[in-house]
């Protein structure tokens, strides 16, 4: 095999290689729970919803035994609770951390961002605050993944 046939092959493997990881990510099923009547809850699940997710929503009454059942420190808390290939997702994480940890698979519980901050995903405004994606770690710590 010639070398520019070799650099062909590479390439087309690197591209094939490159385009499942990267769409397998946005493939990814994403289930939230969230109370029945939160609207920023349903905009956050349809803007993920947009950018290609399959995203499964879930009416339910008691937030705090969801939360609780997944391990969300309270400091952590937000209005909705998501679950994407084993990770737990808190509040309204941009699709760029999602699509970062389902890609990397850190060996972490999840990400949150607490509360409910202006311009995060689903909640957008003329006005957005700054704020954080933390990393929820196995161990029950937190850090900081990401500012936004």
């Amino acid at each position: 095999m010639t070398t520019l046939a070799l650099v062909a092959l590479f390439g087309t493997v690197a591209a094939a290689t490159w385009f499942f990881t990267s769409s397998s990510a946005q493939t990814a099923t994403i289930t939230v729970y969230k109370s029945p009547s939160c609207g920023c809850c349903s905009q956050w699940a349809g803007k993920l919803r947009t950018e290609g997710y399959e995203v499964n929503v879930i009416g339910v009454d008691s937030m705090a035994d969801i939360k609780e059942k997944y391990g969300v420190p309270s400091e952590m808390e937000s209005c909705h609770t998501a679950l994407v290939d084993g990770y737990t997702i808190e509040g309204h994480v941009p699709s760029t951390d999602i699509k970062w940890l389902i890609s990397e698979r850190p060996a972490v519980k999840g990400l949150a961002v607490p509360g409910m901050p202006m311009g995060s995903l689903g909640m957008e405004d003329d006005y957005a605050d700054p704020y954080n994606v933390m990393l929820l770690k196995s161990d029950g710590s937190v850090s900081i993944h990401s500012r936004h």
